[in-house]
């Protein structure tokens, strides 16, 4: 069996029901996440803060499993490139500022976790953690839980497709094709896992091929084609939703950056790729298409890049005013509460204190 087309998948057009404000807001978040994601490039750079991680290029697959969720009753399971999922869910670019930061406001840890790991309880975000994967069989897990509680939810997990090399992933594959959860697993298949090509580290031509071992449909699709994700992705939890089990969908898409700010990916790519690569950008793509339809013009394009910046540049002052967190905080949240462990580091004093 090999992997569905998106035509062979979808049942009905889904972003038709998206109003022009729904495929303007689309358009906008695409852009914020951009300008958030490269002025954290910028201060990296600078010497600024220590890590970030980038989404860049991969931004129209992302979006559309933000726009596909429900946000505070599905529960999202993000890749840790995920930030523009994560701002059309809920969190604000300010959140993304604090956590980059390690600020005590971080909603995703209290200033605990490394940037992009993120996790927003009012959205059911649930964290990230840095060994990759093991965020797949979590969700496989809430998503059981969903079933037997015949709860009307959806859970949803994202990596990359590097990732799905570990075992973790085929574990939590496995037990969601068993029992027929109501899960889905999007790949954002940018090509690398890190520096390794994908025909290094898999035999089969598309990760969704890898669906029928599980018991269960997968989707490859243009992952850097707004309308096409929605599509595909909304399909997929509408079909979660019913009850017609777990889906694999594979995104096609593209990482216009070096893995993370510790990666110089002139060691492993060859310039001319990134350079064919841009023209694969999704922002672009999707402005073509909404000035098409009579939805975007350039002078309301250049407004809403205005806006995005203004809201770059005022998430990042009121980052840099909060205040980090008090070093007694370290342990908070460690242990359950009423242990021995919460005792102790409840009782805890900083000497000569």
């Amino acid at each position: 069996m090999t992997a569905l087309a998106p035509a062979d998948f979808v049942t009905r057009d889904w972003s038709a029901e998206l109003t022009e404000a729904d495929l303007l807001r689309a358009y906008g978040l695409m852009v914020l996440s951009r300008k958030l994601d490269e002025r954290c490039w910028i201060l990296h750079r600078q010497g600024k803060i220590a890590f970030h991680i980038s989404g860049i290029g991969q931004e129209a697959c992302q979006l559309a499993a933000g726009l596909a969720l429900r946000p505070g009753k599905d529960y999202y399971f993000p890749h840790y490139r995920d930030m523009v999922t994560v701002l059309a869910l809920g969190m604000r670019p300010v959140d993304i500022f604090l956590a980059t930061y390690g600020k005590a406001g971080d909603p995703n840890s209290g200033g605990r976790q490394m940037p992009n790991h993120y996790n927003y309880r009012p959205a059911n975000i649930v964290s990230v953690s840095s060994p990759t994967t093991t965020q797949v069989p979590q969700c496989a897990g809430v998503a059981l839980a969903i079933k037997l509680k015949g709860e009307d939810r959806v859970a949803m997990c994202a990596l990359g497709e590097g990732a799905t090399s570990q075992g973790d992933w085929h574990e939590g594959m496995n037990w969601a094709g068993v029992h027929k959860l109501p899960f889905v697993c999007l790949v954002e298949n940018n090509g690398y896992a890190i520096s390794v090509p994908m025909e290094k580290q898999m035999a089969v031509r598309s990760v969704a091929d890898r669906a029928c071992a599980y018991g269960m449909l997968g989707v490859s699709y243009d992952g850097n084609d707004f309308f096409e994700s929605y599509n595909v992705t909304k399909e997929a939890v509408e079909r979660a939703r019913r009850g017609e089990g777990p889906t694999l969908l594979e995104a096609r898409t593209t990482r216009l950056t070096a893995h993370s700010s510790d990666d110089d990916d002139r060691t492993y790519r060859d310039r001319a790729e990134i350079e064919a690569q841009k023209r694969l950008d999704p922002i672009p793509r999707l402005a073509a298409q909404l000035t098409a339809r009579g939805l975007l013009n350039a002078d309301l394009q250049a407004q809403i890049e205005r806006e995005a910046m203004a809201q770059v540049d005022q998430a990042l002052e009121e980052a840099l005013a909060a205040p980090y967190p008090r070093p007694e905080e370290a342990l908070v949240s460690v242990f359950a509460p009423g242990s021995a462990g919460d005792r102790f580091v409840r009782s805890w004093r900083p000497p000569g204190s």
